[in-house]
């Protein structure tokens, strides 16, 4: 593949996924890692690329994009997910969740329990889940977030600490074997640490694509949680950190 043609493709995996790793780009252009490097300098220096570390993102992708579409991005990923945490979860058990797309499928797949106790900051759990099957929900206080409908700062923090659960659940925007859990917003990070505190099974739901990335702020190391679940392997690096941690890998299939 000539140079221009690779930038083509560069800025095409980019399009799709929004940031990927340096190694990803090196092992889907069949090149090596130091020719993605230089590959990758004229775009970042035009503007077209930003350079992280270890990974290289769209400029107006960098960071989470708008709930509703995230909600859409590897949809059906995010169900298979969603379907098999459900099928650990009983009638009339205590749930925590925080504000992300898994979750929010998460909430759809727990429509046909019954008598269930949901502690959330999230505005769309909460519609979901409320009113319906005996359920017994609890909102977060504070300021809505106008691209997510969810609550953060102190006083939701504050509030779910006040809660002990059966099952605490993230979603997490990035997960690196280095780096550990990491997310975009600082609240953000801070609120899922909390959540993470609050139960007897700390759960964190992702999929695939968010492996190998790097965010902003950092959630945790792999010893902060007692589970992953995802919907395809995770690389090698990540899969050792997770078993050095005696953290529990679980793999949705369809």
């Amino acid at each position: 593949m000539i140079h221009s043609k690779r930038h083509g493709e560069i800025l095409r995996l980019l399009n799709e996924e929004g940031t990927i790793t340096i190694a990803s780009l090196a092992e889907r252009l069949g090149v090596s890692l130091e020719t993605v490097r230089r590959d990758v300098k004229p775009l970042a220096d035009d503007g077209s690329v930003l350079k992280m570390h270890g990974a290289v993102g769209l400029a107006s992708m960098v960071g989470e994009a708008p709930f509703e579409r995230r909600m859409r991005e590897n949809a059906e990923a995010k169900r298979l997910i969603a379907r098999m945490v459900a099928a650990t979860i009983r009638d009339g058990e205590a749930i925590m969740l925080d504000t992300g797309t898994t979750t929010s499928f998460l909430a759809r797949e727990l429509l046909g329990h019954r008598r269930l106790t949901v502690v959330t900051n999230s505005s769309d759990i909460a519609r979901t889940l409320a009113t319906v099957n005996g359920n017994k929900v609890y909102m977060a206080g504070g300021e809505l977030r106008s691209d997510s409908g969810a609550a953060f700062g102190i006083t939701a923090i504050e509030f779910v600490s006040r809660f002990s659960v059966d099952h605490a659940v993230i979603s997490i925007g990035a997960v690196d074997a280095a780096a550990g859990l990491t997310d975009y917003e600082l609240e953000e990070a801070e609120f899922a640490r909390m959540v993470l505190s609050r139960g007897q099974r700390s759960l964190v739901v992702t999929d695939h694509t968010k492996f190998g990335r790097q965010g902003l702020v950092r959630v945790c190391g792999f010893d902060g949680f007692s589970e992953l679940a995802t919907d395809q392997s995770p690389p090698p690096d990540i899969t050792a950190a997770l078993t050095q941690a005696g953290a529990r890998l679980t793999i949705a299939t369809a």
